[in-house]
């Protein structure tokens, strides 16, 4: 059995759209490979429609620890340098380079910050 979400994230869909397209809370595989193999208008108008500027979901993934998780990326968020899980200590990671500027971004995902090292 699939969730709902883990079906939004194999279908490359927001998790909204898959609610909003009664896709349920738990399918089998069958059922999603069904979906994969004759996917309804909705899907394939969705699918057409992408520009590819922005990905439908992020993988976020710890510097320090490794721990992941798949988010919707926000407009805002700048490139990050690293991101870090929020009860990393910031010496834990690589010092930024000479003449580089370091900041801090949170809210990341669930519980991820994001560092970004830029000139000033």
């Amino acid at each position: 059995m699939i969730t709902r979400r883990e079906a939004a994230l194999r279908l490359d869909i927001p998790l909204e759209m898959a609610r909003r397209h009664d896709i349920p809370n738990r399918m089998s595989e069958a059922e999603f490979a069904e979906i994969e193999t004759n996917p309804p208008a909705w899907l394939v108008q969705s699918r057409a429609n992408r520009t590819g500027k922005r990905p439908v979901w992020a993988q976020l993934t710890c510097t320090v620890c490794g721990f992941t998780e798949a988010a919707r990326p926000k407009k805002w968020w700048p490139a990050f340098t690293y991101l870090t899980c929020d009860w990393h200590a910031a010496d834990e990671l690589p010092p930024a380079a000479d003449g580089m500027y370091r900041s801090e971004v949170d809210g990341i995902g669930s519980r991820f910050v994001g560092i970004v090292d830029e000139k000033p």
